[in-house]
């Protein structure tokens, strides 16, 4: 599984980083997420699932 964040649609909201600290980081200056890394690996894919549907923005796109 892939995941990717959409810079332009992030808001900052900061759940994907509260749900899945260990895929997703926050920038210091605006709070933007970004992945980790784009390969999730397997003990970390139902998190970023749950952090892909918590989005309000719907930034984080998951490719399987």
């Amino acid at each position: 599984m892939k995941v990717h964040v959409d810079a332009d649609k992030c808001q900052g909201h900061t759940l994907c980083a509260m749900i899945a600290p260990e895929s997703f980081e926050l920038d210091d200056i605006d709070g933007h997420s970004q992945a980790i890394t784009e390969d999730v690996p397997a003990e970390h894919e139902k998190s970023v699932r749950e952090a892909f549907a918590s989005c309000p923005e719907r930034a984080i796109s998951i490719t399987e």
